[in-house]
């Protein structure tokens, strides 16, 4: 359902404001493209060297536990 807002200026630049319809919420980074007269604003995904750093800001487990080996149940004619 498309919904109609007005830009403005904000210091230098034009601002539009979001209705709370199609808010992303506050301190969401979005990226943000034109092309011709669309624009298109998608929230923006971590890169894979952000992704390894919050993996890398995990804790720590204290041990590292072994699994038993489970060998698979023989069958005739395989």
């Amino acid at each position: 359902m498309p919904v109609t807002s007005r830009t403005f200026r904000s210091g230098n630049s034009d601002a539009v404001r979001l209705p709370k319809e199609i808010t992303f919420g506050p301190g969401v980074e979005v990226e943000i493209e034109r092309k011709g007269d669309v624009v298109t604003m998608v929230r923006k995904r971590p890169s894979i060297q952000e992704m390894i750093a919050r993996l890398d800001a995990l804790p720590k487990p204290s041990s590292i536990q072994k699994r038993q080996i489970i060998l698979p149940p023989r069958r005739k004619g395989l």
